[in-house]
């Protein structure tokens, strides 16, 4: 499971939702969930997952929870900063 934090307003983030989405058809087809959710629509939330800035997309499944900030074009780095394999 996936969550990716986004600013509405940040061209970085309508980026990362379209890299990110292309990173788990490549990676992960057919066995991923990806929630994508504005930092400003759901503030609590947010907090509670101690998002700090955007982009943020959070490995929440399995456990431990890995998190990978900034940017999201680099398939490499996003599969080692999320520990998804080799």
């Amino acid at each position: 499971m996936l969550r990716l934090w986004v600013s509405s307003a940040a061209p970085l983030s309508a980026r990362a939702v379209v890299n990110t989405r292309a990173f788990c058809e490549a990676h992960m087809p057919g066995r991923y969930e990806l929630e994508i959710l504005s930092i400003a629509d759901h503030v609590e939330r947010a907090a509670s997952d101690e998002v700090i800035a955007a982009p943020t997309l959070l490995r929440v499944w399995p456990l431990p929870v890995r998190r990978f900030i900034g940017d999201m074009s680099n398939p490499a780095r996003l599969l080692d900063g999320l520990n998804l394999g080799s």
